[in-house]
């Protein structure tokens, strides 16, 4: 393949090609010549080239690749607003679904609840991404946790514990506390 092909190329460079190959039609050159000059295929120069006969600079096209935007997509634009508000006011737990976090199985969910169209996993995890929502872990630290006062506690209060202690010839032991659970979180959430 050249490296200056004619489908590799930005939206600017695809519009001036066509007009390029009219150009070199215009002064002559053959169907071939145009088109290897061009870097386009014979079907396409003369495609312009008729095009431009029959109608002028006006009819020669110009052309925008790919796909249009939102064209093969399950869920409107609406629906697509009203989960992304779901998946972002609440939890699945509050939903009544059996999952603690939004995963991409959990945010398929509610599409197949409300819209009764169901999405493969990786098609959800498409509609996540292109909306901005990304997977993030929870936060290790306890959220019930106030810096500011344990910055005091152990300026202050910790100092004069461990004084005393040392007073009375005691040790100072530290207890942990631990919590178990059944229902541990940590894994990832879908969120924007």
């Amino acid at each position: 393949m050249r490296e200056d092909d004619y489908r590799k190329l930005s939206m600017p460079g695809l519009n001036e090609r066509p007009r390029q190959a009219v150009q070199c039609r215009i002064k002559g050159m053959g169907l071939k010549e145009s088109a290897e000059l061009c870097g386009m295929s014979r079907n396409t120069v003369n495609l312009v080239w008729q095009r431009y006969k029959a109608g002028g600079w006006k009819a020669v096209p110009v052309w925008k690749t790919g796909r249009p935007v939102g064209l093969g997509r399950t869920l409107t634009s609406e629906q697509e607003k009203d989960t992304q508000r779901l998946i972002r006011d609440r939890t699945p737990d509050q939903l009544k679904m059996p999952y603690a976090l939004w995963n991409r199985q959990a945010a398929g969910e509610p599409i197949k609840r409300r819209y009764e169209r169901e999405l493969h996993v990786r098609s959800v995890g498409k509609y996540l991404k292109r909306w901005g929502f990304t997977p993030q872990k929870p936060l290790r630290k306890a959220y019930e946790q106030q810096p500011a006062a344990v910055r005091k506690w152990l300026e202050e209060e910790f100092p004069a514990i461990r004084s005393r202690a040392k007073a009375e010839g005691a040790d100072i032991l530290w207890g942990y506390e631990t919590g178990l659970r059944s229902d541990d979180v940590r894994g990832r959430s879908y969120a924007p």
